[in-house]
């Protein structure tokens, strides 16, 4: 699998970070120690960890060590790690476990879970965000592609990559562990320049392992190219000329 584009993924770095304050600001602990923001990609959810809790000891843990240097330079001073989220094993109980829009990478949801729940420390919490399953239609275009007879045994990987599973999952998961649960799903309406700003979008995150699935760059263009013809048909324009993305997000804060 190719490195992460980091600069993609920061072109969009509103949108993708506004979820992670609105998670942030429904975690009710007081003063949590020790926090570790698991999948914090460059920094930018760690960022918002630090300003709501700025006496707490915050960690960022990413498996991409493009994403990890991304965040050191942007802040040297803080406590990153390398390290995947499915096998990480915190040195001490955690306040809080958190993670914006990472899990979704993370496969076996079932076991990843209650192991990142049972890290957080009597009284702290793990919080989490992840795109709701069929968050979007863009999801379902870019299944539809990928469906095509010409490149779809290759892309088995790619569509067993994504983890989607719905809030029920998650209650059953974590009710009879948590002494609190809190569950809900947003939409965002991402207001988009045009329907090459989706494509771009989607690039840095769902399409990327599409994408490194195809043998060429003639291929990987090819891909693009019908995704975009779906995406022009499925999002019209507003009098203005700019696009309305939804985005639905789940959002899980399970307290011990």
């Amino acid at each position: 699998m190719t490195a992460w584009d980091v600069d993609l993924y920061l072109k969009f770095s509103s949108e993708r970070t506004q979820p992670a304050i609105d998670l942030v600001s429904r975690v009710n602990l007081a003063n949590p120690a020790r926090i570790v923001d698991v999948g914090c990609g460059p920094g930018n959810s760690t960022a918002i960890l630090r300003q709501r809790w700025p006496n707490a000891r915050v960690a960022g843990l990413d498996n991409s060590p493009d994403m990890i240097g991304a965040a050191r330079l942007s802040d040297p001073e803080q406590e990153w790690i390398l390290a995947d989220a499915g096998a990480w094993q915190a040195d001490a109980p955690c306040d809080l476990v958190f993670s914006n829009a990472a899990l979704q990478w993370v496969p076996d949801h079932e076991r990843l879970i209650p192991r990142l729940f049972g890290q957080a420390a009597p009284g702290g919490a793990l919080a989490f965000q992840v795109p709701a399953r069929a968050y979007s239609q863009i999801h379902q275009l870019i299944l539809e592609v990928a469906n095509e007879p010409e490149w779809a045994q290759p892309m088995d990987a790619a569509r067993q990559g994504f983890t989607q599973e719905r809030a029920g999952f998650y209650y059953d998961l974590l009710s009879d562990k948590a002494a609190r649960l809190d569950i809900w799903k947003t939409e965002y309406c991402h207001v988009m320049q045009n329907h090459d700003a989706i494509i771009e979008w989607t690039a840095g995150t769902a399409v990327r392992p599409f994408l490194d699935a195809l043998e060429s760059e003639e291929q990987r263009g090819r891909f693009l190219r019908l995704l975009t013809g779906r995406v022009v048909q499925a999002y019209p324009p507003q009098r203005d000329g700019k696009i309305l993305f939804p985005f639905r997000r789940l959002f899980v804060v399970a307290y011990r």
